[in-house]
């Protein structure tokens, strides 16, 4: 169910269009009553964008970390590039563990992308900046006294007042640099797991053919979360870079790993490029799509996929390694005119860099 695409675009939320929302909006809204059917949910909440804006905040910035006991299904599943954490119980440690490296920690909603109902459940996307200082010990050493800020955007399915899944992605990179770490010295004391079998053929080329398929792009005013499909699987699976110019406006902004901000159709179009010479194999998977917006103000559409590939080329994570890599990466796109004028993809290149260069235990 979490997995499947929705054409759907949600309604009735006062906050439907919730980019950039001001928490102040949602406290003074808190108990005010729904403005959406919540069944099962917190009678405080008023719709279910305020339901993970303000959980958000209530856990991470008020402290109420016993809250997850409420938020979190008794069985719940949190993936990560780095790994899988399971239940609720592995959720609050890890809360407090990263609560207690930063003082001052703030987490602003950058946006909200939605579906679902109260039934079958919801989706949500949220993309998420924090702040805070390293006063507290965390896995790579004691506190270095150092502000940090850091953007990463987390996927929810929720029922009934309880996320049951999450999908996490943040700017590992980007922390650990601003802590005064080297990323790359990091990842190469690392230890992980040695995985007991060999990998099989990544599925960038559809089963007995030599050549990918090249999709047809919808127009975005008639299938906005299928032109965001489309793009995404001709230029990363079928490498039809030539797409950019095509459907990105001139003044395209892209946000993505190491805080990298690109500017125009050039530096996205070198972006790609890059990591696809690094990973010739490079293979994206959609897992989840939902949209918000109408032609008017713009479609805001949410993009899960996962990234595979195996480092055979040289770039900028070093000399080919042979590894293989398996990441989770969320993309918020924005389109306004029938082209893409906003973009935001995220995946973490610590966890990839580990993939290369930890140390295999056994």
């Amino acid at each position: 169910m979490t997995d499947s695409a929705s054409a759907t675009t949600p309604s009735l939320s006062v906050f439907d269009f919730a980019d950039h929302p001001d928490y102040s909006e949602f406290a003074l809204a808190a108990g005010t009553g729904r403005r959406q059917p919540l069944a099962g949910f917190d009678p405080d909440y008023t719709d279910i964008v305020d339901y993970i804006v303000r959980c958000t905040h209530k856990i991470w910035e008020e402290k109420a970390v016993g809250l997850i006991y409420t938020h979190y299904s008794h069985n719940a599943i949190v993936h990560t590039s780095g790994g899988t954490m399971y239940g609720r119980e592995a959720v609050v440690v890890n809360t407090l563990q990263r609560i207690a490296m930063y003082a001052e920690r703030r987490a602003y909603a950058d946006d909200v992308i939605w579906s679902g109902n109260e039934t079958d459940g919801f989706y949500s996307s949220h993309r998420v900046s924090s702040s805070g200082t390293n006063t507290g010990y965390g896995e790579h050493g004691p506190p270095t006294g150092r502000k940090v800020w850091r953007w990463g955007i987390a996927d929810c399915f929720i029922k009934r007042n309880m996320i049951v899944e999450e999908w996490l992605s943040h700017d590992g990179i980007t922390e650990l640099r601003q802590m005064g770490y080297d990323p790359f010295a990091l990842a190469r004391n690392s230890v992980l797991p040695k995985k007991p079998h060999t990998n099989g053929e990544i599925d960038r080329l559809p089963t007995g053919q030599q050549a990918p398929v090249f999709l047809d792009v919808p127009a975005a005013a008639e299938d906005p979360q299928g032109f965001v499909a489309a793009l995404m699987q001709n230029i990363w699976n079928a490498r039809l870079i030539n797409m950019v110019r095509e459907h990105y406006a001139a003044a395209f902004l892209a946000f993505v790993p190491d805080s990298r901000k690109l500017y125009g159709h050039g530096d996205y179009e070198n972006f790609v490029i890059t990591l696809l010479a690094c990973f010739p194999d490079l293979a994206l998977t959609i897992g989840h799509q939902c949209v918000q917006g109408d032609e008017r103000r713009g479609y805001r559409v949410a993009t899960r996929f996962t990234l595979q590939g195996t480092h055979e080329g040289y770039g900028p994570y070093g000399a080919p390694t042979g590894r293989r890599i398996l990441l989770i990466g969320m993309s918020h796109h924005i389109i306004r005119g029938g082209q893409v004028v906003q973009e935001w993809t995220i995946f973490d290149e610590f966890s990839l860099l580990k993939q290369l260069y930890a140390h295999l235990e056994g």
